[in-house]
């Protein structure tokens, strides 16, 4: 359980119920088996499942005299939920512990988790704040941060990365019943993968996949949803008109991204984009374990002038340029510097790169990645 420490002793300090989101394989059963639940309910055995769906008065017999319940895989039976809430209203509840992988399936049960009563936290891919000094990069551009994968010493990891895809489609869009136009998904999934780190176009996918612009934004959406893909608007600051009009997305984690597109190689074209994935990953997996509060949004101007990242957390904003190179010079601070005249007030601009030197140029700190997330997170831990 080291590499989850941060957020296992979060969760494990409150008295309070709590619902754990994240893609699958990020470690969420793992977590909260390790907070000793009086009681596991599994909803993805698919006899407990559907002992669940026809009859909802099970769990009320099943929770009597536990002090703690763990539900994995929640969104299946999302109904379960306002029997959660019932219990939890009549008082003397055990303490309830779910899992889910879907927001958009809770969505979808109604259920009513005032403030209060259930906590909500979220756990990415591994980050640094949890590994340390055991966080290799090169590793990380090539296979991805999920746990078992990052952390996997055999030669497993690539097999199970390939089907990850396959995985996802079959069991998040048509088991979940999400939508019924698979094959179109699919292509649809194969454009979005190859697009990815770039401001989505949605007229442009829509005529790539096949499908109708319509299906393309509610697909955009399914994904979003169920925490694949990670959409960043465009950075408004106060009063202010927006820049640009189009989000622009990232997949969750490297490894899936690379199976997704067919290939674990970091080859010079890609590795640029694939240390935006990665870094991206790292300042949300990070906010996640510290349980923070941020927003992530992107710049650019009409006239192409860009900054990767804009992070607004604990009360300061950051803007941070990504660089896969050992080299920074002058001509990669236009964006920060652009940012800085439009935005107009107090920040901190950083480049993150892959080099082992932290420096100053015009005013802006250079940090090797490590360094970076370090600087930014700091104060959280």
């Amino acid at each position: 359980m080291y590499h989850r420490r941060k957020l296992f002793d979060i969760i494990n300090k409150s008295t309070k119920s709590a619902l754990l989101l994240g893609c699958r394989q990020t470690g969420k059963s793992t977590l909260i088996r390790a907070l000793c639940p009086d009681l596991e309910i599994n909803l993805s055995d698919e006899i407990v499942f559907l002992q669940h769906l026809k009859d909802p008065a099970l769990l009320k017999e099943e929770v009597k005299g536990r002090n703690s319940v763990f539900i994995d895989e929640i969104q299946r039976v999302p109904s379960l939920l306002n029997t959660i809430q019932f219990l939890i209203d009549r008082g003397n509840a055990p303490r309830f512990l779910l899992t889910g992988s879907s927001a958009r399936k809770l969505r979808r049960g109604k259920a009513n988790l005032l403030p209060g009563r259930i906590h909500t936290f979220e756990l990415g891919p591994l980050c640094h704040a949890e590994l340390g000094d055991r966080l290799d990069v090169n590793r990380a551009l090539t296979r991805g941060m999920l746990p078992g994968i990052y952390l996997d010493g055999s030669e497993e990891w690539k097999k199970t990365l390939r089907s990850y895809s396959a995985t996802y489609l079959k069991e998040e869009i048509q088991a979940e019943s999400l939508t019924r136009n698979l094959e179109g998904f699919s292509r649809f999934f194969d454009v979005v993968a190859s697009g990815s780190g770039n401001f989505i176009d949605f007229s442009k996918v829509a005529a790539l996949s096949y499908v109708e612009r319509s299906s393309v934004k509610r697909y955009f959406e399914i994904l979003s949803d169920t925490l694949i893909v990670h959409s960043l608007d465009p950075f408004v600051a106060g009063g202010k008109k927006r820049l640009i009009q189009h989000p622009r997305y990232y997949f969750f984690d490297v490894g899936v991204l690379n199976a997704a597109v067919g290939g674990f190689d970091v080859s010079n074209d890609r590795k640029g984009n694939l240390f935006e994935h990665f870094m991206l990953q790292q300042i949300v997996s990070t906010a996640k374990a510290f349980d923070l509060d941020y927003r992530v949004s992107t710049y650019r101007t009409s006239h192409n002038a860009e900054v990767d990242f804009i992070l607004e957390i604990g009360g300061e904003v950051f803007a941070i340029e990504v660089k896969a190179t050992k080299n920074v010079g002058k001509s990669d601070l236009t964006g920060l510097k652009s940012f800085k005249d439009y935005f107009g007030k107090k920040h901190r601009a950083i480049v993150a790169y892959m080099g082992e030197t932290a420096r100053e140029l015009d005013g802006i700190v250079i940090l090797p990645w490590a360094k970076a997330l370090e600087n930014i997170f700091g104060h959280a831990g």
